[in-house]
């Protein structure tokens, strides 16, 4: 099987781990999550600079599990088109295909399911959703004809 870079997008509350998990036995794949990592290591998620690092870890790991061959799923969110176009990017040197899979919903469907899941601490308060989505940066048409097509499409 070919090197595999499998990216999970989308603001908190869209699906991303859920998805994530499930394509991790599907495929299957190593997930990499900033989250897991942070949680374990009792970071608090809210922490920009800790999440940086944290990502930039797993990073360094994904780009080793690809040369190796391996199928590797990032959950990280990856909101502006320059952060999907630099793993894309990397990854292709790498050698390896590369899919995305980009999970949307209504902000306040994403606020209703983080809340529902009562996970954050602090708490996600709805300025915080609302000044995220009008961050993200969907991508368009043109931006997921760059990558390649999905292994598996329904879970």
């Amino acid at each position: 099987m070919k090197a595999r870079l499998v990216i999970v997008a989308g603001l908190p509350g869209s699906g991303k781990t859920t998805l994530a998990r499930k394509l991790e036995f599907a495929l299957p794949g190593i997930r990499l999550s900033a989250d897991d990592w942070m949680s374990s290591l009792q970071i608090n998620l809210h922490a920009e600079s800790d999440r940086d690092r944290v990502e930039a870890l797993q990073w360094q790991l994904a780009q080793r599990l690809l040369e190796l061959n391996n199928i590797v799923i990032v959950e990280w969110g990856t909101w502006g088109k320059w952060d999907r176009d630099r793993l894309r990017l990397r990854a292709r040197d790498l050698g390896a295909l590369v899919e995305i899979h980009y999970l949307t919903a209504s902000l306040e469907e994403l606020y209703r399911r983080i809340q529902a899941r009562g996970m954050e601490d602090p708490p996600i308060t709805w300025e915080a959703v609302q000044r995220w989505g009008a961050i993200m940066e969907a991508p368009t048409q043109q931006e997921l004809a760059l990558f390649d097509p999905p292994l598996v499409t329904s879970i």
